[in-house]
C-alpha cells in the first residue's frame, strides 16, 4: 500500500540518500529505473523523481538522458572544489545574471504544465521551510527546475556549473543571512510567483525581467552582509 501523499518524497528522499551514503554502493553505479525504486520503496514514481531531483541537486547522483541515473557528482562537475576555492560570489552572481533570466525566457515558451505546476509548489515550500539548508535546497531546486524547462542542454549545464558553486558549504551561512532579514524572505516569495506566472503565461520577456530583478535584490544583500561581515566569502 502507497504512504499518503504527504511526505512520500521526504520518505523516498530519506532512504534513497541512507543508500547513497552508506559505502555500499559504488560510484559510478547505475541505479534501479524510477519504476523500480518506487516498487522497492513502497512510493508513487512522483515521489521518487522528486527525490531524485534533490540527490542530484546534492551531487549525490547524476542524469543522462537515455543512459539512466548514476552515484556520485557528474563527470561534467569534475574539479568544481577547485573552482570554488577560486571563485567569489559576485563572479557568481554575475554568471547567474546572464543566464538566468535567459533560462526563464526560454521556460516561458518551453515549460510544461507539469514543470509550472511543479514550480508553483517549490516556490510554496521555500516559504514553508523552517530550516535554512532545506530552505536553500529548494531554492537551488527552483531555479534547476527553470533551467531545465528552457529545453537547452548547453544552458542547463552551465547552469549546473554555476549552482553546484552555490552548494559550496563556505557560502551558505552568509548567503542565508543575506536572504533572511528586512523581510526578504517575502519579497522572495513574490519575486519566485512573478517568476513563475510569467512563465505560465508565456512571456518570455516579462519573466526574464522578474527573474533578473530577482537577482539583483539577491546580489545587492550579499554585498551588504559581505560588508557587515567584513568578509568576502
Amino acid at each position: 500500500m502507497l504512504r499518503a501523499e504527504h511526505g512520500n518524497s521526504a520518505y523516498a528522499l530519506e532512504r534513497l540518500r541512507q543508500h547513497l551514503t552508506s559505502g555500499g554502493i559504488a560510484a559510478g553505479s547505475r541505479l534501479p529505473t524510477e519504476r523500480r525504486l518506487a516498487e522497492t520503496l513502497g512510493v508513487g514514481r512522483r515521489a521518487v523523481r522528486r527525490a531524485l531531483e534533490v540527490l542530484e541537486a546534492e551531487g549525490l547522483i547524476w542524469r543522462r538522458q537515455g543512459s539512466g541515473t548514476f552515484v556520485g557528482p557528474s563527470p561534467a562537475l569534475a574539479g568544481g572544489e577547485a573552482l570554488a576555492a577560486t571563485t567569489d560570489f559576485l563572479e557568481i552572481m554575475e554568471v547567474r545574471l546572464r543566464i538566468e533570466p535567459q533560462l526563464a525566457a526560454l521556460a516561458a515558451m518551453r515549460a510544461t504544465a507539469e514543470q509550472i505546476t511543479r514550480m508553483r509548489e517549490l516556490a510554496d515550500r521555500i516559504v514553508q521551510c523552517e530550516d535554512a539548508d532545506a530552505r536553500e535546497l529548494w531554492d537551488g531546486t527552483l531555479h534547476r527546475l527553470i533551467a531545465q524547462a528552457s529545453g537547452n542542454s548547453l544552458f542547463l549545464s552551465l547552469f549546473e556549473t554555476v549552482n553546484r558553486l552555490r552548494q559550496d558549504e563556505a557560502w551558505q551561512s552568509i548567503r542565508e543571512r543575506a536572504r533572511g532579514g528586512n523581510g526578504t524572505r517575502d519579497v522572495t516569495r513574490r519575486q519566485h510567483h512573478d517568476i513563475i506566472d510569467a512563465i505560465a503565461e508565456r512571456d518570455p520577456q516579462a519573466a526574464a525581467e522578474h527573474m533578473r530583478q530577482h537577482l539583483l535584490m539577491l546580489q545587492e544583500r550579499l554585498i551588504r552582509q559581505t560588508s557587515i561581515d567584513g568578509s568576502g566569502f
